[in-house]
């Protein structure tokens, strides 16, 4: 999807879809209690710095886990249907996930998978079938990389309006994208705006994916500025939670300036950034 298209459409419909979709999975799941680990993180360098940013609080959505950590190649014989998204990962220690929505962008991937490169960490990209067919090469480069790329539909539409045939080719063109160019089809799936319903999960399952939610949102698609991002994502970094950013559909400058900064900062305060593993059997 174009730029501009992408950040309309999402300003308009993220609202209706946030209620009809992460509502009613944030109401089914058990929340950390109140001796959540969770502590604010900063760099030393950053705590000596001249302008401290104020710490924001962890997300109210940081949900128990319901998956493993770690790459897998493996798919399993047949993927069960699910009413809910993943919205957590469980691991030894302080683990947490980095995930990417709407690219790839040629503007503002290859910067972020330099960052990451440059501190050897791996990252979930949600790509999208119309941009990913003209950058195959962004894929292929993240497959050299470790990261996992999942299926994030061809046209980012709020899929709870659209007929079952409708969702599945969304799914599938986007499938046979990836397939070709990172290697293998994909393992995971995440909806646009967060909107699941029924024929999602079904659909999504047929084709041998998991759904995969967020936990913390940078909502660095409204481009709130580098601190703030910053800010949303060192506040709700605990263990388990599942990091939103997006690096395609508008200006990323943001988003890729504050990768710099909060990456090396979480790796500081001890935690390992990794990505969620399929289970197999």
């Amino acid at each position: 999807m174009k730029e501009d298209q992408l950040l309309t459409r999402r300003r308009a419909l993220f609202a209706g879809a946030a209620v009809l979709g992460l509502g009613g999975a944030v109401g089914t799941a058990r929340l950390f209690g109140a001796d959540d680990p969770a502590r604010p993180v900063r760099s030393a360098a950053a705590a000596a710095g001249p302008q401290a940013r104020t710490p924001v609080k962890s997300s109210v959505y940081r949900l128990q886990p319901l998956t493993g950590d770690g790459p897998s190649r493996h798919t399993p014989a047949r993927t069960a249907v699910r009413h809910e998204p993943i919205l957590s990962l469980s691991g030894r220690g302080r683990s947490m996930a980095l995930t990417f929505d709407d690219g790839p962008d040629p503007q503002y991937t290859p910067d972020i998978l330099r960052t990451l490169r440059a501190y050897d960490v791996r990252a979930v990209f949600f790509v999208c079938g119309e941009m990913a067919v003209g950058h195959k090469d962004l894929l292929r480069e993240m497959a050299d990389d470790g990261h996992i790329v999942g299926n994030h539909t061809w046209t980012h539409p709020l899929l709870t309006q659209l007929t079952r045939s409708q969702i599945r080719s969304e799914m599938v063109r986007t499938c046979a994208v990836i397939e070709d160019a990172y290697g293998e089809a994909p393992l995971w799936f995440r909806a646009p705006y967060g909107a699941w319903n029924r024929n999602v999960f079904e659909l999504g399952a047929e084709l041998g994916m998991e759904p995969l939610g967020w936990t913390v949102d940078s909502r660095d698609w409204t481009a709130p500025g580098t601190d703030t991002i910053v800010d949303r994502v060192e506040g709700g970094a605990a263990p388990g939670v599942i990091v939103l950013c997006h690096d395609a559909g508008g200006d990323r400058s943001g988003t890729v300036e504050a990768l710099r900064q909060y990456l090396p900062s979480l790796l500081d305060s001890g935690y390992h950034l990794t990505v969620p593993r399929r289970r197999v059997g």
